[in-house]
């Protein structure tokens, strides 16, 4: 077995199937102790749930690649599921981004302006800004409904993670777009979590231990957080933005696409994928202490 295949058939379907159980595991249980504080639901559980909602939404669709990776990439499972499962898969991506600039903003707003930004932190404020990042996301992948489509590569049906080779011109703006939005959000996230923890790090002569205690338990979780979600995401979009460009603009050389895609298969991003996913359900099980 050459290392393609082996990283195609096992290494991937093993690291999907990891990423699932961990996934639902993670999602599930914040679920669950969600809905025991909903009657009492804070502006942050409002968006924790979104987010676990969300995540879910992708977590459900992984048995199918998991299937697919297994048969060597085949897709056995028609048009329809290729392009639901790409959507939600997209849905997910930016909805989490975007749950998790909202926390964020939340947060630095109560760390660095509790007393200013006390009517922007309500619980209706909290479910308007919900509904709109559902509309904003769904709507903003919706054109992958028009791009993703199953095709046949040496005899071999498979869904096209982007779009097929003779759409690629028409795809390029919209994946442009795509990464500026993802741009702006991790900024403001960035951002955010830096400005908590400049704040959280001025001691001011705290006199109460415990106070002491809990202001450095909550810098050290912003830390991490921070760290994490650069790993989480960043890489991942790096690597899709230089993969545009490459196949835009050079030849379709896949020795070029693998020293563009971090090393990855031919003109695949799906490590990265995979990585991410594990280490956004690790960001996700820490944002539930903050």
């Amino acid at each position: 077995m050459t290392q393609a295949n082996f990283y195609q058939r096992i290494l991937l379907p093993a690291s999907y199937s990891l990423v699932f159980l961990l996934g639902l595991a993670l999602n599930g249980a914040l679920l669950w102790r969600l809905r025991f504080r909903a009657r009492r639901a804070c502006s942050t559980v409002i968006y924790m749930t979104n987010l676990a909602v969300a995540d879910l939404l992708y977590v459900l669709a992984l048995p199918l690649l998991i299937i697919s990776n297994s048969m060597g990439d085949m897709w056995p499972f028609g048009n329809i599921i290729c392009k639901s499962v790409r959507f939600f898969f997209l849905v997910n991506l930016h909805c989490s981004v975007m749950f998790l600039t909202c926390v964020s903003v939340h947060r630095f707003l109560g760390v660095c302006h509790p007393i200013v930004s006390v009517r922007l932190r309500t619980k209706k404020l909290a479910l308007y800004t919900s509904a709109c990042v559902w509309i904003l996301a769904n709507a903003e992948v919706i054109p992958t409904l028009v791009f993703t489509h199953t095709g046949v590569i040496n005899n071999m049906t498979v869904c096209f993670e982007m779009t097929n080779p003779g759409g690629f011109n028409a795809y390029f703006p919209y994946g442009l777009f795509s990464s500026l939005a993802f741009l702006i959000e991790f900024l403001v996230t960035v951002t955010c979590y830096c400005a908590m923890i400049r704040t959280l790090g001025v001691t001011n002569c705290i006199s109460n231990v415990k106070t002491a205690r809990m202001r450095k338990r909550s810098l050290h979780t912003l830390l991490v957080v921070s760290v994490v979600f650069v790993v989480c995401f960043l890489p991942y979009h790096i690597a899709r933005t230089v993969y545009l460009f490459v196949r835009a603009y050079t030849p379709l050389n896949c020795s070029l696409l693998n020293v563009a895609m971090i090393s990855l298969p031919c003109c695949s991003k799906k490590k990265v994928k995979y990585v991410m996913f594990v280490f956004h359900s690790i960001l996700l099980c820490l944002l539930r202490y903050m």
